[in-house]
């Protein structure tokens, strides 16, 4: 098997492990609150990444540190409404929302960058934000919209939408600069800490012992962070940027079809149109739009740091290349 075709298929393998997360999340939610579930989580994220990256981290720098935390932080006020949205709402809807963070992101650079956008973007976006509209604001009698009746879980799930857009854009010049070990596992440890700290002044902790919540802990906490992303990080730097948009356009997918699997979850007609105009918003970003100034700086570091790396020898292989 070529390692491009073994980039691709560990690619989508992590991007499964993702979307089945947000049922685990959602019936993991029956036994603690939002905050203390994902603060409990993520330290368990945090020890098992301190284990796998060990050997990066005494180099860590004081700009290193800084730059982890900065992600961290964005990181935080993400899982957090995240998290808190989908004790309000279905686990398919939550994931079809959060993936629309990928096409708000030239958005922001917008806004705040001052980076311009082409007509395609441009397009991408109102498709996602049309999208948006459909999923999250449900229709009046005789109205096309009745905002009295938006779900307060949709509404937190899109705060949480904005804080991951932001965060992506962040972790790329951070990860370009500092060791992506050093940078993941400060920013999860950063969550984690901020999450403790914060569940019991916004929220009244509430944990009940059970081997379903000890297995999601388990499960979320190791899968989504330790394996999945190590998979995304040596697979992303033998696959083009547009194949990597496309493939992450399946999450949404997965959780919708875990949730259908597992809950018995269906999406209305209205609901349903909305996540196939939010995919075709995040397809047509990425395979249509020219890249902003930021995206191409980073697809050049990433090209330049993947020629550095040979093709590896027989019996000289590293671990993933054997998988």
């Amino acid at each position: 098997m070529s390692r491009s075709l073994k980039a691709h298929l560990l690619l989508v393998l992590a991007t499964l492990i993702w979307g089945a997360t947000f049922v685990v999340v959602k019936a993991a939610l029956q036994f603690a609150s939002p905050l203390t579930f994902t603060a409990i989580r993520m330290t368990v994220a945090a020890v098992f990444l301190v284990l796998v990256f060990r050997k990066s981290l005494p180099t860590l720098t004081r700009p290193s540190l800084y730059a982890g935390c900065s992600v961290g932080v964005l990181l935080f006020l993400g899982y957090a409404f995240q998290t808190t949205g989908l004790n309000l709402t279905t686990p398919s809807k939550s994931a079809f929302l959060t993936s629309s963070s990928f096409v708000l992101v030239p958005l922001l650079l917008l806004v705040f960058w001052r980076i311009r956008i082409d007509l395609w973007r441009i397009t991408g976006i109102a498709t996602a934000l049309a999208g948006l509209f459909l999923m999250t604001v449900p229709a009046g009698d005789g109205r096309i919209a009745d905002l009295a009746k938006v779900n307060a879980g949709d509404l937190l799930t899109l705060i949480a939408v904005v804080a991951f857009a932001l965060q992506l854009i962040v972790v790329g010049p951070a990860t370009q600069r500092f060791p992506f070990q050093q940078i993941v596992t400060i920013q999860i440890a950063v969550a984690a800490l901020l999450m403790g700290v914060a569940a019991p002044l916004v929220e009244t902790p509430h944990l009940q012992p059970s081997v379903k919540l000890a297995a999601a802990i388990l499960v979320t906490g190791a899968l989504p962070t330790a394996v999945a992303f190590s998979l995304q990080a040596w697979a992303q730097q033998f696959i083009p940027a547009t194949h990597t948009a496309v493939i992450f356009t399946l999450e949404p997918v997965f959780a919708w079809l875990t949730s259908l699997i597992v809950m018995k979850e269906r999406l209305g007609i209205r609901a349903g149109v909305g996540a196939l105009l939010i995919l075709a918003g995040v397809l047509i970003s990425a395979l249509l739009a020219r890249p902003s100034q930021l995206e191409s700086s980073q697809l050049e570091a990433t090209q330049l740091e993947a020629s550095r790396q040979p093709e590896p020898q027989p019996g000289n292989e590293r671990p993933l290349d054997c998988v």
